[in-house]
């Protein structure tokens, strides 16, 4: 298990053209693997700021990112993976980390009462807040509250992905509902969140939802 970055560089030409589809990132990254190797479930994420623009990737084998590189990347900064499991192992009960997610807030609803549930987005920023903490416990994790005795994490991200997909011989527009969240958690299951760090958390995995990562929680004076 490997977890990797590569920063793209967004003033590139090939940079724009690769991150105006999800679609086009996500062959992107299947691509860094050798056709016989079995990376199984892949996750990744694009991270944004003013400053840089990084792509987070987590497999089972290692990949590598030279045609990404060569079309959208930085020719000094090739890209680095490092050994999950050591992470993954020093996981205990009760650590606190700083932790960011991208997911994919969808709920199933019923049109009516006698109906198959459909998937259905949720819109506004406090839905989505909710959406990720109900599913908190049930991945391993829960979210402690501040000082001001509200949960500690913020949708500080979101937005719509509209893309064309091709399949079949046939060609149709996707949309895919994103929210970020940042803040601080403390582990609860061991198992269970080790499981969602590497299978992901929610739907659309391949248009890079679900990958949640973490971080040592900074202690300010």
């Amino acid at each position: 298990m490997f977890l990797s970055r590569l920063f793209l560089n967004p003033r590139r030409r090939g940079t724009r053209f690769l991150l105006a589809s999800p679609q086009r990132v996500h062959a992107a990254v299947l691509s860094s693997f050798s056709p016989d190797d079995d990376p199984g479930r892949v996750l990744w994420r694009l991270d944004t700021s003013a400053e840089r623009t990084e792509l987070l990737v987590v497999s089972w084998v290692e990949p590598s990112f030279e045609h990404i590189v060569e079309e959208a990347g930085w020719a000094t900064a090739p890209g680095e993976s490092a050994p999950y499991q050591p992470f993954l192992d020093a996981l205990r009960p009760g650590q606190r980390w700083r932790f960011r997610l991208t997911a994919n807030p969808v709920v199933s609803r019923r049109r009516e009462p006698d109906s198959r549930g459909r998937p259905s987005p949720e819109l506004s920023a406090s839905r989505q807040l909710e959406w990720m903490l109900l599913r908190s416990e049930r991945h391993g994790f829960t979210v402690p509250p501040t000082s001001l005795g509200v949960p500690d994490a913020a949708v500080t991200s979101r937005g719509v992905h509209r893309f064309s997909r091709r399949s079949d011989d046939q060609t149709r527009q996707v949309e895919v509902t994103w929210a970020q969240y940042d803040g601080h958690l403390e582990v609860a299951d061991v198992a269970m969140l080790r499981t969602v760090l590497t299978t992901g958390l929610g739907k659309a995995r391949a248009y890079g939802c679900g990958l949640l990562t973490l971080a040592p929680v900074v202690h300010r004076p």
